[in-house]
């Protein structure tokens, strides 16, 4: 399922294999690390901060816009592990997510059928019939984005920019206004007083690893089977295959299909995994899914995310997560209060209102505490941009204020603002 149909020729057999003769992108040890720390957000002891981009768009590899979207992932961070007091496993939907699923092979564009856009890794965004054909050489442009992509993340994240106190630096000029800004300028001072603390017992910040080094993870959804086969390596260290693309790869809502395809190719490889689910999903499918893909019910394996929307997820989340418990699956369960809260507005635009964002988080905390389960991460949309593609939060955006700066060539994502503003609401819930 959401293959593109790529054109006949030697181009897809001339990418593949230079693709499977390229470095891995990311290494073994690396995955089973995470998967070590997913263990924990399992028993509640960590809590997963799974964001990013809804699709990567290859003009915005560029350093300003990959530091800008650590800086609000580091933000929000800080926030998450302070005020909520638990330690926060940062996932970024970064370095590798630039396919996107569709529910058509063709779309109409101004009146024109024409194949529909896949993500810059299959074709482009472009209106032309032309720029739609899926060329299979952009997966090895994706690769190369891919790589600088991680290459300028492990620099910041290892180099001192994510010190902690530096703090004060990652603090936006554009928050001092709102109230998120006031919160995270009294969060700074504390912070500040902890490290004069350390400072003068001799723990100095700048030569104590765990105060000025961080790592983020990547991850994206697993869509290109040719691209995620071709990068899929043995352990020369312990055996066993990865997929090393990303630390994490997860499987869509349109394509965990049981008997197909994505689910197999899953199943073989030993990354921690993630499973979208919907409304729609079938309780039995999914126990047989989450046998298929974690036998040994391993913690840390596997994370099953989930999207109803705010007004769905009462219906729906209460019966999976007794079926699964029934069951003693040992998931990280997550909550993606994106997908199935998008709307179109009357100008057109799809949008999601920052209101239902945070109403479905709260009511996933509340389902999960009344059925003794441990609610363990949440996975988000969202820009170090300061982009109006979703409305609400501190400023008030409505949708005839969406049109000042929208960007995305998919779905709406949360501004840098309106993450941060999000952080705090998630680190009252996490508060102990």
């Amino acid at each position: 399922m959401q293959q593109p149909v790529w054109p006949a020729g030697p181009a897809l057999d001339e990418s593949l294999k230079t693709l499977s003769q390229l470095p891995p992108l990311v290494f073994a040890g690396e995955c089973q690390t995470l998967k070590g720390q997913l263990a924990e957000a399992v028993e509640g002891r960590a809590f997963v901060l799974q964001c990013g981009d809804c699709a990567e768009d290859f003009s915005r590899c560029t350093g300003p816009d990959i530091r800008e979207l650590l800086k609000v992932i580091l933000q929000m961070s800080v926030v998450l592990t302070y005020a909520g007091e638990k330690r926060v496993i940062k996932i970024g939907r970064i370095a590798g997510q630039y396919a996107k699923p569709r529910s058509s092979d063709t779309e109409m564009v101004n009146g024109v059928e024409m194949p529909s856009y896949r993500g810059d890794m299959v074709n482009s965004p472009e209106p032309t019939a032309e720029s739609r054909i899926p060329d299979p050489r952009r997966m090895l442009e994706g690769y190369y984005r891919a790589a600088a992509t991680l290459n300028l993340v492990r620099s910041f994240t290892l180099g001192g920019y994510a010190a902690l106190d530096r703090v004060q630096a990652w603090h936006r000029a554009s928050l001092d206004a709102l109230p998120a800004g006031q919160k995270y300028e009294e969060l700074v001072r504390q912070i500040w007083k902890t490290i004069n603390f350390m400072t003068a017992i001799g723990l100095d910040p700048q030569h104590t690893p765990q105060l000025n080094q961080t790592t983020l993870y990547t991850s994206h959804e697993a869509l290109l089977l040719d691209y995620e086969e071709a990068l899929t390596r043995t352990d020369s260290t312990g055996g066993g295959w990865y997929d090393c693309s990303a630390h994490m790869l997860w499987i869509g809502d349109r394509t965990r299909q049981l008997d197909g395809a994505h689910v197999e190719f899953l199943r073989g490889v030993r990354n921690p995994l993630g499973m979208k689910i919907g409304p729609n999903y079938d309780i039995d499918n999914i126990k047989a899914i989450i046998e298929r893909l974690n036998p040994d019910n391993e913690p840390g394996r596997l994370t099953l995310i989930t999207r109803f929307g705010a007004d769905k997820i009462s219906s729906y989340l209460p019966q999976l997560l007794r079926e699964i418990k029934s069951e003693g699956c040992k998931v990280v369960w997550s909550c993606d209060p994106m997908h199935g809260n998008t709307y179109q507005n009357e100008y057109g635009q799809k949008s999601r209102k920052f209101e239902d964002i945070l109403r479905e988080i709260h009511t996933f905390y509340q389902i999960h505490k009344a059925e003794g389960t441990v609610a363990g991460g949440v996975h988000l949309e969202l820009t170090g941009d300061n982009v109006t593609e979703c409305t609400g939060g501190s400023r008030q955006l409505l949708d005839k204020h969406l049109h000042l700066n929208y960007q995305t060539n998919c779905d709406p994502r949360l501004n840098a603002e309106q993450s941060v503003e999000l952080a705090f609401e998630l680190a009252e819930m996490l508060h102990p």
